[in-house]
């Protein structure tokens, strides 16, 4: 499980996930053993026959990590991806120890410092934030109303990293499938917001959308010391585009395969 997930992930995505599943001990230990978490209750499924012609996949899955890859036609579909983290901060004298998913946090951080505060009140669109990502579980997602910043109302140094930060979900990806779906980003398009404290330690969520992202970052529960992290595609989330899209070229050489014998 550890190498399907090592081949896919790129080092530094594939070093989190190692975290997420080795905190469940952790987290085990806090919670008195009544739950009876352990790191290794990590589960896999395969979908189909690998290195066929026909679309296959596989999925790894438990508490605060589901990798779903799907394989069509020599390109590779990664999403839904999924990373959480309870506790997000292990500290010691209130230094931290670890803290897997660190850099989520912290280049939003710096997205709000870095563009001033005309466009922190437009990014900021409610002191409160949802008590976690709003998309949960749904097996599909449809495109919703963008809110907050976009590039255009940021100065250069806040656009790029805008950029920056939805680059930083898609290298979850080893580099060569995340230039792919990199290349499917119109970064002009993107929102950026933010809801509840700008306070750290309180909890607060963001959302990155696109025409094809959305990517949400939520840590309220637990005195904020929880994270749960998403990146979607509203037309690719389990491969859909790409079996859609090996299915419509069978039919199509069906038919002309009836033709040329007809």
């Amino acid at each position: 499980m550890h190498g399907m997930l090592a081949t896919v992930l790129s080092p530094h995505a594939y070093a989190q996930a190692a975290a997420v599943m080795a905190l469940e001990d952790v987290l085990d230990h806090r919670e008195g053993g009544h739950r009876d978490r352990h790191s290794g209750d990590f589960w896999t499924v395969l979908f189909g026959t690998p290195g066929g012609d026909d679309p296959w996949g596989w999925r790894i899955e438990g508490h605060h990590l589901s990798v779903n890859v799907v394989v069509a036609d020599g390109r590779v579909s990664a999403t839904p991806f999924f990373l959480g983290a309870n506790p997000a901060r292990v500290t010691y004298r209130g230094r931290v120890v670890g803290q897997p998913l660190h850099l989520e946090e912290e280049l939003a951080r710096e997205l709000l410092d870095r563009m001033g505060p005309t466009a922190r009140r437009l990014a900021v669109v409610s002191d409160s934030a949802p008590q976690d990502i709003r998309t949960g579980n749904s097996p599909r997602i449809s495109p919703s109303e963008p809110i907050g910043v976009t590039p255009a109302q940021l100065g250069k140094p806040a656009a790029e990293l805008l950029v920056d930060i939805v680059r930083f979900y898609l290298d979850r990806l080893s580099y060569e499938l995340a230039d792919e779906e990199f290349a499917q980003i119109d970064p002009e398009r993107l929102h950026f917001s933010w809801e509840g404290s700008l306070r750290r330690g309180e909890g607060h969520y963001y959302r990155v959308q696109g025409p094809e992202l959305l990517i949400e970052y939520d840590n309220t529960a637990n005195e904020a010391n929880h994270v749960h992290t998403v990146w979607r595609r509203h037309s690719g989330d389990f491969g859909d585009d790409l079996l859609a899209a090996h299915y419509d070229e069978s039919r199509h050489t069906v038919v002309r395969g009836m033709a040329q014998n007809g």
